[in-house]
């Protein structure tokens, strides 16, 4: 099996829920088994990236945590 881009996969992700794609951005920290995903979107996208009660943020980070459970890994993501 070939190792997915966790980063490029969040991105994806985001850019199609999101009015602006251009502004997403994605920073990775990598720490071991432990990868950290700093998410920056635009100002007024924030609120889709959110959610209603958080819903979307979850279901981001469930899915991200799927894809990182099949690589070996723990992931977090940090919403700016």
């Amino acid at each position: 099996m070939s190792e997915v881009n966790i980063k490029q996969t969040l991105i994806d992700m985001v850019k199609a829920i999101v009015d602006e794609p251009d502004e997403v951005n994605v920073l990775q920290v990598d720490d071991g088994d432990n990868i950290t995903l700093e998410l920056n979107v635009a100002p007024d996208d924030m609120g889709k990236i959110i959610g209603r009660h958080g819903r979307v943020a979850k279901a981001l980070r469930m899915v991200m945590k799927a894809v990182a459970n099949t690589m070996g890994k723990k992931i977090s993501i940090d919403i700016k």
